[in-house]
């Protein structure tokens, strides 16, 4: 294995530490604790041994509005069971709704074709309208809105308002196929349907009117259908679709008004988020107002050190948890960037372009981005300023030592690089930055305040080193309410604590490092375990995609004369041909960088790699095909076609 570096990538200064939303929330915690909490550790380990002190100083330092009711935690030993500040009452979109006046609340920038802004006073209108709107068309407490949208300024609308009416928000991205669309919204039954006349990706114009049709036609609970113009045909397409009409059409007779806020327990459903579905029918999560709001505005406020006033970024489609996670930030009273399209078009540098117009603060995107960026040798500290850029964010995958080093190597020195983990079913992090530690090459910062992670053994015992079960081993607010048509519960149970009694196992294979810090070692479901040795498939990918030939990878373990083999599948750089010594310099990277039992048996060279909408690849999927085993859901791809290109494989035949 490499060598642990012997310092950080990057620390704190005392004073930007101190200043920090983090530490004072810290001071404010020791005074009403009566304990000493210098540091972070100190203050997770309270954190997680005095939940309701932690929670409910979370509720007041991060001005929660609503009543909060009495006790904060009811059966807190129960997972599932426990309840939190189960007499309270609050309404999410007031929360986000916060802030008033004329400066941007949202900015748009779709690729080089659309832009738009809306301040906090136009969009609490908009809102208002919306709102007025989706109650005319009977939607109320309880109800489901569905949506299949880019990541506009009125997709956020229309959740707030949807929000605001004590209703049920799902959405999905317009890049969705018919049958992805329908095994998620089919199954919760949505009274609204809010799409759009289609978007843009790579300078293309896409048009979606022949696909929206059946969609529609096969939503049978859907009473009305609202078009949003982004091509400039959204009459033309509500014009070709039952029950109908396009967004300025759906808002005709309704001025703005102070909007009205529904007040609901904190346990209320909010969000129904889906699972990827590459294994079957995509599970409905269903996520509660309070928990999510509590939970993301702890992210925003106390972990990326979001301030009234900041510009804060990610790069997510609305068919991905990030863009709820994103949309929060308007709690913490910050203006969100939202970019839709391709982040490579009509240059690589568009995210770069987008932060120095924008003054960004908070710069979110995904590993696959960065390392996207890095291969095509980009250096935006030559090119551009970055200046307002205080921290970047990864996600969507464990984030590769080299891109950790290109980042400050070629991005800039003075910034928190915050690898998060956590995923669409705690709508979330488990682990991720914070302002007050050190960045560490090949490292997540830490566990997420009030959550007690944990890597567990095959027993279900706790590791302090070694690799293990991400696991939470205490209940926490953002814990989903259950899934959508699962009255007992038994899906739900079954998804997270069957393995171990009244433990979340989260389903990543992780380890703690010297610094209280995890390296994610990619999905537990996908270790490979060649002689009953565990192995992380990221492991194999940090090696390999640092070399300048392999663009990607993908790796299975293969059932294979009564074992497991690893087998690696890589992505070739245009030209580049998998001959006899790059394969072997491959094996040489990864059993020098890794260990000897990394080294695949086999590396087989493809054309393209399959993904989901959000950018994951999908090793599960890929085991599937080359077993010759049925991949029951390929509408959660985004490229399903490349599924093919696994299957029957003369190379894995001997």
């Amino acid at each position: 294995m490499t060598e642990a570096p012997a310092s950080p990538l990057w620390a704190p200064s005392p004073e930007r530490a101190a200043a920090s939303n983090t530490a004072r929330f810290a001071r404010e915690a020791a005074r009403r604790s009566g304990r000493t909490l210098d540091d972070f550790p100190a203050l997770h380990a309270w954190s997680i041994e005095d939940r309701e002190g932690f929670w409910d100083l979370v509720w007041d330092f991060c001005g929660i509005i609503g009543e909060k009711g009495e006790g904060v935690l009811e059966n807190g030993d129960a997972m599932p069971g426990a309840r939190f500040f189960p007499n309270a009452s609050l309404n999410y979109a007031e929360n986000l709704l916060r802030r008033r006046g004329s400066d941007d609340a949202l900015v748009f920038r779709g690729e080089d074709k659309a832009e738009a802004r809306l301040s906090f006073d136009e969009l609490r209108a908009l809102v208002s309208r919306i709102s007025q709107a989706l109650e005319a068309a009977g939607v109320g407490e309880g109800d489901r809105v569905a949506a299949m949208m880019p990541n506009r300024p009125e997709t956020i609308a229309f959740l707030l308002a949807v929000a605001s009416l004590g209703a049920i928000w799902s959405s999905c991205s317009p890049d969705f196929g018919e049958r992805g669309v329908l095994d998620r919204f089919g199954q919760i039954e949505p009274k609204v349907f809010v799409t759009v006349d289609g978007y843009w990706y790579a300078g293309k114009r896409i048009e979606i009117a022949s696909k929206l049709k059946p969609i529609v036609d096969q939503l049978p609970t859907v009473a009305k259908t609202v078009v949003v113009p982004y091509l400039g045909a959204a009459d033309e397409v509500a014009g070709g679709l039952k029950n109908a009409v396009s967004l300025d059409g759906f808002l005709e007779g309704f001025e703005a008004k102070e909007p009205t806020f529904k007040p609901m327990p904190f346990s209320a459903p909010l969000y129904i988020l889906f699972s990827s579905g590459t294994t079957g029918v995509p599970k409905c999560i269903v996520h509660s107002a309070g928990g999510s709001l509590l939970q993301l505005v702890k992210e925003h406020v106390l972990h990326a050190d979001v301030r009234e006033g900041d510009r804060v970024f990610y790069f997510t489609t609305c068919g991905w948890m990030m863009w709820n996670w994103l949309v929060a930030g308007l709690a913490a009273g910050a203006t969100l960037l939202l970019f839709d399209g391709s982040p490579f078009h009509p240059s690589p540098n568009v995210l770069f372009d987008f932060a120095d117009a924008e003054g960004m603060t908070f710069f979110g995107t995904s590993a696959k981005w960065i390392d996207g960026v890095k291969k095509q040798a980009l250096r935006p500290r030559d090119t551009h300023s970055l200046e307002t850029v205080r921290a970047m964010a990864s996600t969507g995958s464990p984030l590769a030592d080299a891109s950790f080093d290109w980042v400050y190597e070629a991005v800039k020195t003075d910034i928190q690089l915050a690898s998060i983990s956590g995923g669409t079913d705690i709508c979330s992090c488990f682990v991720l930055g914070n302002p007050m530690q050190a960045v560490w090459r090949g490292e997540i910062q830490g566990p997420g305040l009030g959550l007690a992670v944990a890597t567990l053994d095959d027993d279900g015992e706790p590791m302090a080193r070694g690799k293990g079960e991400l696991s939470c081993v205490k209940a926490f607010p953002a814990m989903p309410i259950g899934f959508w048509n699962d009255p007992d519960g038994e899906k739900y149970h079954a998804a997270y604590f069957d393995r171990f009694p009244n433990v979340w196992v989260h389903g990543d294979f992780a380890e703690w490092t010297e610094h209280g810090g995890m390296i994610i070692h990619g999905r537990s479901d996908a270790t490979l375990n060649p002689g009953g040795v565990r192995i992380g498939t990221a492991e194999i990918y940090a090696q390999v995609e640092k070399m300048e030939e392999i663009l990607e990878a993908l790796c299975i373990g293969q059932d294979f004369d009564g074992d497991v083999r690893v087998v690696l599948f890589v992505r070739l750089k245009e030209g580049v041909v998998l001959d006899d010594d790059l394969i072997k310099r491959a094996k040489t990277k990864i059993r020098e960088g890794a260990s000897p039992r990394h080294v695949p048996a086999k590396i087989v060279a493809v054309s393209d790699i399959p993904r989901t909408k959000s950018g994951k690849i999908v090793e599960l999927a890929v085991r599937e095909v080359v077993h010759g085993r049925p991949v029951k859901n390929k509408e959660a791809l985004a490229n399903p076609e490349a599924l093919d290109l696994f299957a029957d494989l003369e190379a894995l035949k001997g």
